[in-house]
């Protein structure tokens, strides 16, 4: 009997201090499937750090000053209708260790640097998994440079803006890359609560590449993320 594979899809949303305040994690098998799934704010940093903000952001933008305050009322809603609890440091780390325990998951994420990092220094252990990947480094290295990709992108208009240096790339986001394995142009961006980022955006990237891609592989393709292979000089031409 072939032995079974299972996966765990944690997200982070951060405070200004860089610890994670919103934790969300999904464990899913093979196809796909959620088998147990964890949406807290963290009692340690909720309503005692401020959530992460750009200083200068349009007030319009969700990561405005403006933004934050939409985003801690909307937790606060999020707590009042039972979509979000709050649980310790301590509590999320025995249900990483519980995951462990029953499924002994391959760790992802879509930028996995960036929540391990986030996780490591808000005290939560995600050093217990002996297997990970990042999703956002294998997703684009399988499909972010293939003809059907920049075809999606260019008719979707998916750009970064000009760098000081005039340098473009074009995107390869969670939701630029979800709209994408899903035939989805239209598909709204992410909310950025943890939970609906990992159930909505990442694991129908990662559900696209267990069925196109072997665990080896998985654990191979993710490696670092360069811009400057994505720029759009050296994969467009004007016509």
């Amino acid at each position: 009997m072939a032995k079974k594979h299972h996966y765990l899809v944690i997200d982070t949303e951060t405070t200004i201090k860089d610890h994670v305040v919103d934790f969300g994690a999904i464990v899913v098998d093979r196809k796909g499937e959620i088998l147990h799934q964890c949406g807290v704010l963290v009692a340690e940093y909720f309503g005692h750090e401020a959530l992460f903000y750009i200083a200068k952001e349009d007030p319009k933008n969700i990561w405005s000053k403006q933004g934050k305050d939409r985003r801690y009322d909307n937790y606060l809603q999020m707590l009042g209708d039972g979509s979000r609890m709050l649980a310790s440091i301590a509590a999320v780390n025995r249900w990483l260790e519980r995951a462990i325990g029953m499924y002994n998951p391959t760790l992802t994420a879509y930028n996995l640097a960036f929540d391990l990092d986030k996780c490591k220094k808000s005290g939560i252990d995600t050093t217990m998994f002996a297997n990970n990947f990042c999703l956002w480094h294998t997703a684009a290295s399988k499909w972010g440079h293939t003809k059907k990709y920049r075809q999606f992108v260019l008719e979707n208009h998916e750009f970064n803006p000009p760098t000081a240096l005039r340098n473009m790339s074009y995107k390869t986001n969670a939701e630029i890359m979800a709209r994408f394995v899903l035939g989805q142009p239209t598909l709204e961006d992410e909310p950025h609560t943890a939970l609906e980022d990992a159930i909505y955006y990442e694991l129908p990237i990662l559900k696209k590449l267990l069925r196109t891609t072997s665990r080896d592989e998985l654990l191979e393709l993710g490696t670092a993320y360069n811009w400057r292979k994505y720029q759009v000089k050296e994969h467009f031409k004007p016509a």
